[in-house]
């Protein structure tokens, strides 16, 4: 008999909390959050001890872990196409070049992730701390747990929503209680990738998106639909105008809890 368990537990770090929901026969439970004080960008520290009481109080041996992360701690960049790379250990030191351009010489290890893409095409690269990532292993395999993933939260949203976004241009915009992430596509290719902080009020964002539709406007006449997904928005949906709304369907289970949010996003 198999000691593995067929639990499955999705954690969520965001900017100044941590949550824990439960996967167990296709039904998923909220475990509830715990919040911590905002510490900037080296606060993932004080988040995983955070999810470590919520693991120990919660989980069991043998359970599968999946753990989504919020933009506070992640880094994004865009990754031009170049026909002198031919291998992946040439595209990843390419990768790092673009984040230093970007974010400039870094001070701790990053481990990066490049979305697959069509020979000719830009990629999405994502970027978070080595040390992060360490600790994150080390405490699952102290409470017995089988980390299948870790993703920007970034990453889950799109994926959850993917096929809501109409054609081949689109602006998606997540945008957490802290930071937003604008996603740009155009004619079926990424263009664009930003992080940048802020509160997600209606005045907030509609200031943020109008800025990006203005400068796409005078980069080109294409349409560009809008869409945006603000998981902190649970108890008032933002009202932007002109721009689409992707939020999840259900109700939720009557939790009103942003990091449940996110934490539902994931498949």
């Amino acid at each position: 008999m198999s000691l593995l368990s067929r639990d499955r537990y999705i954690a969520v770090l965001g900017a100044n909390g941590v949550g824990l929901g439960q996967c167990q026969a296709g039904a998923r439970r909220w475990l509830g959050s715990v919040g911590f004080i905002d510490e900037g960008f080296h606060g993932w520290a004080v988040a995983l001890e955070t999810l470590d009481l919520l693991l120990a109080e919660h989980t069991r041996a043998g359970a599968r872990l999946d753990v989504v992360i919020s933009a506070h701690f992640s880094r994004f960049c865009l990754v031009p196409w170049s026909e002198q790379i031919n291998r992946p250990d040439e595209l990843q030191g390419f990768a790092r070049l673009c984040f230093e351009d970007l974010y400039g010489t870094p001070e701790q290890a990053w481990d990066l992730v490049l979305s697959a893409e069509a020979a000719g095409h830009q990629r999405i690269a994502s970027a978070l701390p080595h040390a992060l990532l360490e600790h994150l292993r080390g405490l699952a395999r102290s409470r017995g747990l089988r980390l299948r993933s870790v993703q920007p939260y970034l990453m889950a949203a799109f994926n959850r929503f993917d096929r809501q976004l109409s054609g081949d241009d689109f602006l998606f915009v997540v945008a957490e209680p802290l930071r937003s992430v604008l996603l740009l596509a155009r004619e079926g290719r990424w263009t664009a990738v930003r992080s940048v902080g802020g509160n997600d009020s209606d005045a907030a964002l509609a200031a943020l998106i109008g800025r990006e539709s203005q400068l796409q406007a005078s980069a080109s006449e294409r349409p560009l639909p809008l869409y945006l997904h603000a998981p902190g928005r649970i108890e008032s949906p933002p009202q932007v105008p002109g721009v689409t709304l992707c939020d999840l369907d259900d109700a939720a289970d009557g939790v009103r809890d942003s990091l449940y949010a996110m934490c539902r996003a994931v498949a």
